[in-house]
C-alpha cells in the first residue's frame, strides 16, 4: 500500500483531489478532560475568573475546526458548511466530554477538522482552569463516526 502523502520520490505532498467528486461528508470526534472536584465545581458554578469556560471552549473548538489546514501540514483548506459542538458533564468522575461534528459537501473528508476542534476545545478548558488544577488529563480524543467519500462510513 502506497502512502498518499508521499510522491514517487518519497517526498511529502498534499493529495491532489482535483478529479474527485463532491460528496456530502460528515465527521464526529470526541475527547474527555478529567479534573479535580474543585475545578469541576468551579466550572459548573461559573466561578472561573477567566470567564465562562464551556462557552469559550465551544467557540475555541469551532475556531480550531476551521483552522485545521493551518495547523496540520497536509490538510486541505475546506469550505465547511456546518460545525456543531456539544459538551456532556460527568459529575461522577469530574469530567467533560466534548463532541465536534464537522460537515461539508466536498472532495475530501472532515475527520481531521473534527479531531482538531476537539483538541483545541479541550486545551481551552485546560488553559482556563489550570490555576485551580494543573493535573487535569485530556484523553480519548478519537473519531466517533464519519460518512461520505470513497472509503465509506465508519462508526466506532
Amino acid at each position: 500500500m502506497k502512502l498518499t502523502h508521499l510522491d514517487d520520490n518519497n517526498r511529502p505532498k498534499m493529495v491532489d483531489v482535483t478529479d474527485k467528486n463532491d460528496t456530502k461528508r460528515e465527521a464526529i470526534a470526541s475527547g474527555i478532560i478529567t479534573m479535580s472536584k474543585e475545578a469541576f465545581d468551579a466550572i459548573m458554578n461559573n466561578e472561573i475568573k477567566k470567564g465562562p469556560v464551556l462557552q469559550t471552549a465551544v467557540i475555541a473548538a469551532i475556531m480550531g475546526t476551521k483552522k485545521t489546514h493551518e495547523l496540520i501540514p497536509m490538510c486541505h483548506p475546506l469550505l465547511l458548511t456546518g460545525i456543531n459542538c456539544e459538551i456532556e458533564e460527568n459529575a461522577s468522575n469530574n469530567s467533560f466530554k466534548l463532541f465536534v461534528k464537522a460537515k461539508l459537501s466536498g472532495q475530501t473528508g472532515v475527520e481531521m477538522e473534527a479531531l482538531t476542534g476537539v483538541s483545541i476545545g479541550l486545551l481551552t478548558i485546560y488553559d482556563m482552569v489550570k490555576a485551580i488544577d494543573k493535573s487535569m488529563v485530556i484523553s480519548n480524543v478519537q473519531l466517533e463516526r464519519k460518512s461520505g467519500g470513497k472509503s465509506g462510513d465508519f462508526v466506532r
